[in-house]
């Protein structure tokens, strides 16, 4: 990357957070980002390796942000940037919420063949299809430790338990339609994360 695009990537960034404080201004202290602005940082940070500077800013969006589960991209997005800057049990937490978001993404980011699961799809990122826009792949030169570390974490007991746990949960939920049962079965994958 040139000084020049890095230099514009940096004046992204810097709009984007003008753009955010001024939302926050217009709204008495609350957000009102329906074009997903907070979302987009965490990509130009990480084509900057400002792994630091990334980092900094995902605290002043969980902050911000406490109750936004973000994006399957962004989520994966954090997991690095917790990586980068050596967060590893963060990092590992963060890896199964992305993976919890859509668990196709690993597939897709290791280069293995993506085969749909029957189960329930929540919305429209943690289905098969939002993984063909997804553009982070192991084999992109800034990430083979982190892909390295990836593909070692995801063959742990510990995620291999809780991933297949929340597979089986999902799988119950695409035929359970008692509301009592179903809330039941949305906590329990909830709380797998707890785990890490």
């Amino acid at each position: 990357m040139t000084e020049k695009q890095a230099e514009k990537l940096r004046e992204k960034i810097k709009r984007i957070r003008l753009d955010l404080a001024a939302d926050k201004k217009r709204w008495s202290g609350f957000f009102d980002d329906s074009r997903g602005l907070r979302y987009l940082p965490t990509q130009y940070y990480i084509k900057l390796c400002d792994f630091d500077g990334g980092l900094k800013y995902l605290k002043w969006f969980d902050k911000n942000f406490p109750d936004d589960s973000g994006f399957p991209d962004f989520l994966f997005e954090w997991t690095i940037i917790l990586f980068k800057t050596d967060n590893m049990k963060s990092a590992e937490k963060k890896a199964f919420e992305t993976y919890c978001s859509n668990i196709y993404i690993f597939d897709k980011f290791f280069g293995r063949p993506v085969i749909p699961i029957d189960k329930y799809e929540e919305s429209n990122f943690d289905n098969p299809a939002f993984v063909d826009a997804f553009t982070y792949s192991n084999s992109h030169a800034d990430l083979i430790e982190f892909s390295s570390w990836l593909d070692n974490f995801t063959k742990t007991e510990k995620f291999v338990e809780a991933s297949q746990k929340f597979v089986d949960i999902y799988k119950l939920l695409k035929t359970e339609n008692r509301t009592e049962k179903r809330r039941n079965l949305i906590r329990q994958a909830g709380q797998l994360a707890e785990q890490f």
